[in-house]
């Protein structure tokens, strides 16, 4: 069993600077890249169907009955990716209420993120770029820990095909959804 709450961020954690990883990504297009998700299938970004996307991505979901990895929370904003993604799942009705559809994204394999959405009774696809491909076409900021390349924690907002909106860096971890919500709404429909 784990010594702490996975479902709460400690305090004390470091924080994250901008290191300007994300500077490019603004007028973006999606590329077309078929993603894994949890929901069955895949789903391709670049085709969504609604005028807003919001792909929050995050590092590496811990698991209950295992401490967090030795070094993890020393890692500036690696740590807080359960209330990150039960942040959304509270959050989905005012994004989706907005136009919005959600999906998560992270470079585990879907069975590994199928388990969290699971216990955690997410309501949208997390998507799994474990090829990295996704990642790699956007450039997204990553870094690599026991031998695992992770995503930094960020979030796009996407309008019609092309990122219209970033945030990054997340911190603390369960802040985007509402800054997510915050932007589109200050958009209108």
């Amino acid at each position: 069993m784990r010594t702490d709450d996975l479902h709460s961020v400690p305090p004390g954690l470091p924080v994250p600077i901008d290191d300007g990883a994300c500077d490019h990504l603004i007028g973006t297009a999606i590329p077309s890249i078929a993603l894994p998700a949890t929901t069955g299938g895949v789903i391709d970004l670049s085709a969504a169907p609604s005028r807003w996307t919001v792909v929050y991505a995050y590092p590496k979901t811990g698991v209950p009955d295992r401490d967090a990895p030795a070094g993890w929370d020393a890692i500036a904003g690696a740590r807080g990716c359960t209330p990150q993604n039960c942040a959304y799942r509270n959050r989905h009705a005012q994004l989706v209420a907005l136009g919005a559809a959600v999906y998560g994204l992270s470079t585990q394999s879907t069975a590994y993120q199928m388990e969290m959405a699971t216990r955690l009774k997410l309501h949208h696809p997390v998507l799994s770029d474990d090829s990295l491909a996704f990642t790699r076409a956007l450039r997204l900021p990553t870094f690599t820990f026991a031998g695992e390349t992770l995503i930094k924690r960020l979030c796009l907002v996407i309008e019609r095909g092309r990122i219209a909106h970033v945030i990054y860096p997340v911190f603390p971890s369960d802040a985007d959804a509402s800054l997510a919500i915050e932007w589109i709404a200050s958009r209108g429909s």
